[in-house]
């Protein structure tokens, strides 16, 4: 999932580079990007079915949890509508992505990438953390809804993340298209001054003077 959602997002910023400044991206970055999504994307995909046969196949009371998020327990169903939703989402990006006239278009790339994205994160976010919760070891299935300041954590979080890369971003674009020098490279030549070669030996043989 992380090398899926990872170059997903890292294909949505570099389109938006190029949109906006003058710094050009080849399509071949793209091309290698969206080809490593995409194989990222099925081998995801493969890894859900497999957690679902394993989960499903023999029930347990271990997989007590796999079925309150995937179809409810009696009147507790708060996620069942998130991880379906998330479940379509990578399918529908995935098969965009797998079709090669689409993948090299971006117009179908970057929504794709998007969507994913976005479906990666229920699928992590919501549908990972939240059901190791529920049951609780007590057996009671108490239904999670995050406070305003869980909220506002999650905000900053991202906020903070996306602060860092701006200035990251805003600091590397001016040197990769020469716009930002240093000092010295953009001094003329003549008038340089360069400081002439000692002619002092770096070294000095010195003998003891023997007395006479």
């Amino acid at each position: 999932s992380a090398f899926t959602a990872g170059p997903a997002f890292v294909i949505l910023l570099l389109h938006f580079i190029r949109r906006t400044t003058r710094y050009d991206i080849a399509d071949g970055a793209f091309s290698k990007l969206a080809l490593v999504t995409v194989a990222a994307a099925q081998v995801n995909i493969v890894m859900l079915i497999s957690e679902l046969f394993y989960k499903f196949y023999s029930p347990t009371h271990h997989s007590i949890n796999a079925q309150y998020l995937f179809f409810g327990l009696g009147q507790h169903h708060a996620l069942v509508p998130w991880i379906w939703t998330g479940i379509a989402l990578n399918v529908i990006a995935t098969a965009v992505l797998m079709i090669h006239p689409l993948r090299h278009n971006p117009r179908w790339l970057m929504p794709a990438c998007a969507t994913l994205f976005i479906g990666i994160w229920i699928e992590k976010g919501i549908g990972l953390v939240i059901p190791g919760f529920v049951p609780s070891p007590l057996g009671e299935i108490v239904e999670y809804t995050p406070t305003w300041v869980e909220l506002c954590v999650t905000a900053g979080i991202w906020a903070l993340g996306l602060f860092v890369l701006t200035v990251l971003v805003r600091v590397a674009l001016p040197i990769e298209l020469g716009e930002v020098r240093s000092p010295y490279l953009q001094t003329p030549p003549a008038a340089r001054t360069v400081r002439p070669r000692s002619t002092r030996p770096r070294y000095q043989d010195v003998r003891p003077v023997r007395n006479r």
